[in-house]
């Protein structure tokens, strides 16, 4: 399985902290029993149409099974994450971002300020992670059946 993996953040893209939430998505998945993985690792600004190039790349040239992104969800104007992944977007598919909300809600009630979301691109599928690695260990476990099962579906 080809997994992409793509954390999203200005700062941490400039060297001024380290990315833990990339690895952190990489952590779960292994401790899931999921094996096999081809992973491709990107670490960029928030920048809107570098993140919709890439994405576009990922799924048309590299034909990525899944596109985990990290970061860039929140409500300020640099949070572009989910603007960019909507535009490249065959179909969205809500769910996701609603159940990492729900989630998140009970330990956190900011956490309905996430704007993530989640669709497909040809055969692949790509989802918007919180920025937060505590919280990607909270909601990507969860999310793993149904993930799964989109992939199956989008291989048929």
């Amino acid at each position: 399985m080809r997994i992409a993996r793509l954390t999203l953040s200005d700062r941490a893209s400039a060297g001024v902290y380290q990315d833990l939430s990339g690895p952190e998505i990489e952590r779960v998945l292994s401790e899931a029993g999921i094996s096999d993985i081809e992973w491709i690792r990107h670490l960029m600004p928030d920048d809107r149409p570098e993140i919709e190039t890439l994405l576009r790349k990922l799924c048309d040239e590299d034909q990525c099974d899944l596109i985990l992104t990290t970061g860039g969800t929140g409500p300020s104007l640099r949070d572009n994450t989910p603007e960019a992944t909507k535009a490249v977007l065959d179909r969205e598919i809500p769910g996701f971002g609603e159940a990492m909300r729900m989630r998140s809600f009970e330990a956190v009630p900011t956490a309905i300020l996430s704007r993530s979301t989640a669709g497909t691109r040809g055969r692949s599928l790509i989802l918007n992670l919180p920025g937060n690695p505590k919280a990607i260990g909270e909601c990507l476990p969860m999310l793993i059946p149904a993930i799964n099962e989109a992939i199956r579906h989008l291989r048929e």
